[in-house]
């Protein structure tokens, strides 16, 4: 850069700042750095005036660089930027210190201390600018289309909205039909249609367009590239299937084998042939369970040249612009013995429950498993706000839709069978927004809440050949009660979908509770922290169908955004090699978390480490192990950070 003409720029906040730090002070001495010609403090820098203010003194003063110490960047970083380039400076001739947040917030006891600390923030801003230079943006072209893994309501809304706005999408699912967990339950509160209605409906929707291709029975096995362009492989698994079979219901029939069916949670068995589990399921072909069948030969003798035992698997490569996942979850499976499920055939778990009923008829008596069920017993947080110990693993979050699920359930039960009497023991209820009025109706149906502590959860024996449920009520001032029963039902919650295989292809972030994790929960709720990357569901954690469905159209929209454009512009501040100092130690490539740096001929200078600007992330570890200091982030150079650290440990 030319010799640096920096102007400064103090903001009082209205008083956030300047009621903590002496800003008049700030600025005096700030006059005092080198390259500092015009240094000024203002109420509102980002008003109107304030940015015609920082305007006008760059076309007077010729100004070439530019701090405002003001508030957060998150909040104005953007809006001074622009002001500069409406100047006709570079973007990144800019620097943004934060003395609300670090400063006058944060020590608002000690105003003189924190004079102190602005004036050596925005040193640091100064000494920055010093060393500054213009950086352009990178400029990527894009690949107009989208991968969405996952193939449940949140895959199929997303992957509908984008092939709506005319976007090619590629939709991937795990298992041999599209649905997901939503496909697999009865009735769902709010409005009492089945799960696998809502399934049917997104996928018949889907279907119309024809800039789908939907892989099922297959998994992504890995992705490489960077956002605009990726390109991910899919195995397809084969299904042994060449169409639909007459003679289907014999070949079940005939097969030996007999695995807990997924569809009903493991309430039901199956064979190792899957058929489509619910009407307007896709695809309507069977697929036999390869990890199930014995290749008895049993099916071939009804379905012949149907079935076909030597397809093997295709290897397919696609090209997009952005990526969503939408894995979903896995519903929790309580341990054995755990409030006595499988040990006692009378307890079963809400979804279980919730597949009975849909099977049932109503108008008569409720039956599961062979016994006519009077009396029932709900215990809710059953693998969810679990209380850590020791080494064992505890999920500690609330899985937020099991309260609600659990009052509909209920209703439905005292719709179809009045009879029935109903016992909810909770920690607590939550049922918030407009589902509050189902508890209520509960209330008024006369079902009885018995409030238990979570250190001292309800006990479930067998007395009799009864089912007793043993809690100590919290409403009673602990009493003790007893209640014989007919069925115990464990209100479990969600579970991140374990996912090993596919974390190590993304590498995308988890958080503390084991699901993906968003940038920001409120301001980018959708986006992760790898760019082209989007979360949507209960991948990303416990939800109820509205809010999974909700945030799926977001993460289209957000996917939308990127794959819709030509050409993507990318923030600068990546590493840069000098290949003069490169000795090609290699350290850099072993230590970058994002395979961006790679080995490059240079003309003249023979083979040197190369950075990827597209792959970069910027996060400086190639930087700190190089040692011969090659390896620089443009923006935030070796030279910018030295003066910075001297600027700041200057005495004020």
């Amino acid at each position: 850069m030319d010799e640096p003409r920096i102007g400064v720029y103090v903001c009082w906040c209205g008083g956030n700042i300047s009621d903590v730090v002496n800003v008049e002070k700030v600025v005096e001495e700030i006059k005092k750095e080198p390259g500092v010609i015009v240094a000024r403090h203002f109420m509102f820098m980002c008003s109107e005036a304030g940015q015609k203010m920082i305007e006008n003194d760059i076309k007077t003063h010729q100004l070439n660089a530019v701090v405002v110490a003001s508030c957060s960047p998150k909040l104005h970083e953007a809006t001074f930027r622009n002001v500069v380039v409406r100047a006709g400076l570079n973007p990144y001739m800019y620097y943004h210190a934060n003395i609300r947040e670090q400063v006058s917030w944060a020590h608002g006891d000690n105003p003189e201390e924190a004079t102190r600390k602005a004036i050596r923030h925005v040193r640091m801003a100064v000494a920055y600018l010093r060393h500054a230079k213009p950086l352009e943006k990178i400029k990527v072209d894009v690949t107009p289309s989208a991968l969405i893994i996952g193939g449940g309501i949140a895959g199929l809304r997303a992957a509908l909205d984008l092939a709506r706005m005319g976007v090619a999408v590629h939709l991937v699912e795990k298992e041999p039909f599209l649905g997901g967990n939503t496909a697999r339950l009865g009735e769902v509160y709010p409005y009492g249609r089945r799960g696998s209605e809502i399934a049917a409906e997104l996928i018949r929707e889907l279907l119309k367009h024809d800039n789908v291709a939907i892989y099922t029975n297959a998994e992504v096995t890995s992705i490489k590239g960077f956002i605009g362009n990726f390109e991910a492989e899919i195995r397809v698994k084969p299904r042994y299937f060449k169409g639909k079979c007459p003679n289907i219901m014999e070949a079940i029939k005939a097969c030996p084998v007999k695995v807990p069916d997924e569809h009903s949670f493991g309430a039901k068995m199956r064979t190792a042939i899957r058929l489509p589990p619910y009407p307007g399921a896709y695809p309507d072909i069977p697929a036999i369970d390869m990890e199930a069948c014995t290749k008895c030969g049993e099916c071939l003798k009804a379905c012949g040249d149907k079935i076909d035992f030597a397809q093997e698997e295709q290897v397919i490569r696609v090209k997009v612009g952005s990526v969503i996942t939408a894995t979903g979850f896995k519903p929790y499976e309580p341990r054995e013995g755990e409030y006595g499920y499988k040990t006692y055939g009378e307890v079963v778990t809400l979804p279980q429950l919730i597949g009975i009923l849909a099977e049932s008829n109503g108008g008569g008596e409720l039956v599961v498993n062979g016994r006519k069920i009077r009396s029932i017993a709900f215990i809710y947080c059953v693998g969810s706000r679990q209380k850590p110990s020791g080494d064992e693993k505890a999920n500690t979050y609330c899985s937020r839709y099991c309260c609600n699920a659990t009052m509909y359930t209920s209703l439905k039960i005292l719709e179809k069978y009045p009879g029935v009497r109903l016992y909810h023991l909770y920690r607590d209820i939550r049922t918030y927004g407009k589902h509050e009025l189902m508890y209520e109706e509960a209330c008024r149906r006369g079902v009885v809440f018995l409030k238990y502590s979570e250190d001292d959860p309800p006990k479930v024996r067998k007395e009799d050949g009864k089912l007793v449920v043993t809690v100590k009520d919290l409403l009673t001032e602990g009493i003790e009660v007893e209640i014989p029963v007919d069925l115990v039902v464990l209100v479990t919650g969600m579970e991140p979908r374990p996912n090993e295989q596919l974390n190590e292809i993304l590498k995308l972030p988890v958080g503390r509770d084991g699901f993906y994790q968003e940038v920001h929960p409120k301001l980018r709720p959708v986006e992760t922290t790898l760019a082209g990357f989007f979360i949507a569901g209960t991948a990303q954690g416990p939800k109820d169908i509205k809010e999974a469905l909700a945030s799926a159209s977001a993460a289209a929209a957000k996917a939308a955004g990127i794959v819709l454009k030509k050409q993507l512009e990318l923030e600068p501040f990546v590493a840069r090699v000098n290949p003069d100092k490169c000795n090609l130690s290699q350290k850099c490539i072993a230590e970058c978390p994002y395979g961006a740096i790679s080995i490059k001929e240079y003309d003249g200078k023979g083979r040197k480490a190369w950075v990827n600007a597209a792959l970069c992330k910027g996060c400086g570890a190639c930087v700190a192990v190089c040692p011969t200091g090659a390896i620089e982030i443009q923006g935030l150079t070796n030279e910018q950070i030295e003066d910075m650290i001297k600027a700041a440990a200057r005495e004020v």
